[in-house]
């Protein structure tokens, strides 16, 4: 049991004994002496304790029976209804997380006095009111309750909450009813515009200020403007506006307008809005049209803002549009003549012109003797050599060059221009069939190669071609390619002239002796000479010889006498059986070196083999093939020697 000071006055009053409080009921002695009906004085019994009473025991007290029991305070039951209903009056009842309205009452350094008709006033903080610069007594403001009582037993108020459960509100009638609200830009940030609408910080993206892309955001900012809320996320405090809707509609009524009377041919005025790589976005008044870069001039431009700037307002004429699509085609060129109109009369094919390289292709370059008014310089016409190399080896864009009209179609506006005609052809020049005469040796340049053969620039112009067989005395090359590259200088010597048709048949083994001649005394038919085989196939080997030179021995002629297999890379020794100098040609053989069967020279370098001794030989057996052999022999030098006779008898003839 606790002792409860209310019951202690109580008991007092009543019987002027203590009275003990029971903590789960502490009414229960008064409930007791209200049965008992004491006429007692009256017990003053204050309203925030009724109040607490009727929350601990809601509906179990009866305050009215009480008082008619005499234990008020000293009202009547009438008497204290009417003060009831004056006190309701003047009391508002509020609760924890309301919005109300207060009346300013005072104003002080740091805090503003405000009446919500409460039985107490609140303060809140004079910084929560900064905006308000003209606050004054008896302005009426929103309030936030946060609290009916602190620990100290005050109301707790604030400004800046109430504005924002206002402007959420405010916000959200303004998405449902699609109303135009006011904001103010405070701040750009990354991608818009921070806007301020009621007290809520939400966010104009940079696609939705204008219908046109707008390129400098800080423009707008510390200015008011209108916007539209287009999204609410509840959950991250998000709001979205746009300013941008507020002005399409009426743009929709101004481009069916627009389209209705739009016609080809038509001269319009507008103002750039974007700009392109591949041209310009015009606006017209509500609806866009595209100026292509090829109808901005007559003359060639890389880009639209070499002639043209942003929001520069143009006049261009109406080419094209599609109503379905909403598409418009324009041109700013067609305004004014074709330059190919003005071309003067004196320019006429064989004339020699100026101009500008505005253009390098693959194929050529172009040539702009005036704006509008270009000529191709194809790859071919820049030299008069015969292979073709990129344009950009002669010229780049903005070279000055000359050059001379090969074609002129004033109607198809076409032209061809060259400038190696302003040089001489070279194999016109006079000096040409005894500078390039057969025999007399030049330095030139490799610049193709083909499976034939190579050709070779002996200047600008002259080519002349070395076949692949011409390249080496000695080595069989297959491909130009393992031999020399393209770009390498080589030594040339004219074997053929021929200047109507522009050749030159050129040799480079020419630019030393013929070593078979040579070949011929060392390599005769019978010699043996240290060999390395390079390669073997099926068919044979072919074998590298002294002084670099290749030979080559068949398969059955690689048989070694230990019976071993011959191997690519092994040096052995091999017998020269046949000799071609014509064809450049050595035949060999390893096993005439340690077979019995003896390889026989004979004319013509061919060698036979002298025929085994039969089985079961005999003195007689071995004369008649002797006999044979002899006979054999002897009939070839007699049609030899007739045929020897016979030439020299037509020769003294002659």
């Amino acid at each position: 049991m606790v002792e409860s000071p209310d019951a202690k006055g109580l008991a007092k009053k009543a019987k002027g004994e203590k009275i003990d409080i029971d903590e789960e009921d502490p009414l229960a002695e008064i409930k007791s002496l209200q049965k008992e009906e004491i006429s007692t004085e009256a017990i003053p019994v204050s309203e925030l304790k009724k109040a607490k009473y009727e929350k601990q025991i809601p509906g179990e007290f009866d305050f009215d029976a009480f008082d008619s029991k005499g234990f008020g305070e000293g009202y009547s039951k009438d008497k204290r209804a009417e003060m009831e209903q004056m006190y309701s009056g003047t009391v508002t009842s509020v609760n924890s997380g309301e919005v109300v309205k207060g009346v300013v009452v005072g104003i002080n350094d740091r805090d503003v006095i405000l009446n919500i008709g409460f039985k107490s006033d609140g303060l809140v903080p004079l910084a929560e009111f900064k905006e308000m610069t003209n606050l004054k007594i008896g302005d009426a403001v929103d309030l936030f309750i946060e609290e009916r009582e602190d620990a100290m037993g005050q109301l707790v108020l604030s400004r800046r909450k109430a504005k924002l459960v206002k402007g959420w509100e405010y916000v959200q009638t303004a998405l449902d009813k699609d109303e135009v609200i006011e904001g103010f830009v405070k701040r750009r940030t990354k991608g818009g515009l921070i806007v301020d609408v009621f007290g809520i910080e939400a966010f104009l993206p940079g696609s939705q200020i204008d219908v046109k892309p707008i390129r400098d955001f800080d423009i707008y900012v510390n200015k008011s403007i209108e916007v539209k809320v287009v999204k609410i996320n509840y959950t991250n405090d998000n709001v979205v506006v746009s300013h941008k809707v507020l002005i399409e509609k009426d743009l929709e009524q101004q481009k069916a307008v627009i389209l209705t009377n739009l016609e080809k041919g038509q001269v319009l005025e507008g103002v750039i809005k974007n700009m392109t790589n591949f041209g310009v976005f015009i606006d017209l008044g509500g609806v866009d049209g595209l100026l292509h870069i090829t109808d901005i001039s007559w003359g060639r431009i890389n880009h639209p803002e070499e002639v043209l700037k942003l929001d520069q307002t143009v006049k261009v004429v109406v080419l094209d549009f599609d109503g379905d699509k909403k598409r418009i085609s324009l041109g700013m060129k067609q305004l004014t003549p074709h330059p190919w109109d003005a071309l003067p009369t004196e320019i006429q094919v064989g004339s020699k012109v100026k101009g500008k390289i505005v253009n390098v292709a693959d194929y050529g370059a172009f040539l702009e003797l005036q704006p509008g008014v270009e000529g191709l310089i194809h790859v071919s016409e820049m030299s008069w050599s015969q292979h073709l190399r990129n344009p950009q080896d002669f010229m780049k864009v903005g070279d000055e060059v000359e050059a001379v009209v090969l074609t002129l179609d004033r109607d198809e506006r076409k032209m061809s221009l060259g400038i190696k005609q302003l040089t001489e052809d070279p194999w016109t020049r006079q000096d040409v069939l005894s500078k390039y005469a057969v025999g007399t040796k030049h330095k030139g340049i490799v610049r193709n190669l083909t499976n034939f053969g190579l050709f070779i620039e002996l200047e600008e112009g002259i080519d002349g071609l070395v076949h692949v067989s011409d390249l080496s005395w000695t080595k069989k090359i297959k491909h130009p390619s393992e031999f020399v590259k393209v770009g390498e200088t080589m030594e040339v010597q004219v074997l053929e002239l021929d200047a109507s048709n522009r050749r030159l048949a050129l040799s480079h083994k020419h630019m030393e002796e013929n070593p078979w001649d040579t070949f011929e005394t060392i390599f005769t038919i019978g010699s043996v000479h240290k060999c390395t085989i390079i390669s073997k196939n099926d068919k044979g080997a072919v074998l590298e010889l002294p002084y670099g030179i290749e030979g080559f021995c068949a398969a059955k002629n690689l048989a070694k006498e230990d019976n071993s297999k011959t191997e690519v890379g092994e040096s052995l020794d091999f017998k020269v059986l046949e000799f071609s100098k014509d064809d450049r040609r050595i035949v060999l053989s390893h096993k005439a070196i340690w077979s019995a069967e003896e390889e026989k020279p004979v004319a013509g370098g061919v060698a036979k083999k002298k025929p085994a001794p039969a089985k079961g030989n005999t003195i007689q057996s071995i004369n008649q093939q002797s006999e044979k052999s002899t006979l054999g022999d002897l009939e070839a030098l007699s049609a030899l020697k007739e045929k020897m006779s016979g030439g020299s008898g037509d020769a003294k003839a002659e």
